[in-house]
């Protein structure tokens, strides 16, 4: 748990570190590149995002929906494909495990992520003003349905 925090710590902005309880309910997994952790992302199984539209921290269960709350990679290692790779991973760990969809939701002013979503045929859902602090920003949310 101490290794997830601190990586949210190096990777998010201070309004989007994730607390250790939200770490608790999510299957993280680590990117190693010559056992060094470059990349981490957390998936929550047959979970959809609701969270912009439900404001009560709870997200639905729904079968066959992979959430994917969190894909990082450390600064260092940006801009070196790390991210494609783990984006890639994402989706053939959903395939393999049999999941029709993934769903996951980032800030309207993290274009690289919503650039790499979409480079892997992942499209918005909606965009719901006011999601995030400081500073205030919309969330976009993305899915890929998996056939």
């Amino acid at each position: 748990m101490r290794s997830l925090l601190a990586f949210d710590r190096k990777v998010f902005r201070e309004s989007d570190w994730f607390g250790a309880e939200y770490w608790s309910i999510c299957d993280s997994y680590w990117m190693l590149v010559d056992n060094i952790k470059v990349g981490c992302c957390a998936f929550q199984k047959n979970v959809d995002f609701q969270e912009d539209l439900r404001r009560d921290g709870i997200n639905p269960r729904v079968k066959g929906s992979l959430y994917v709350g969190s894909t990082g990679i450390l600064p260092k290692y940006q801009g070196m494909g790390f991210g494609q790779l783990l984006k890639c991973w994402e989706i053939s760990y959903a395939r393999y495990h049999g999941f029709t969809r993934i769903v996951t939701n980032t800030r309207k002013g993290n274009a690289s992520m919503i650039a790499l979503n979409r480079k892997f045929a992942f499209h918005t859902v909606r965009t719901t003003p006011g999601y995030y602090r400081d500073p205030t920003d919309a969330t976009v949310v993305m899915e890929l349905v998996l056939v």
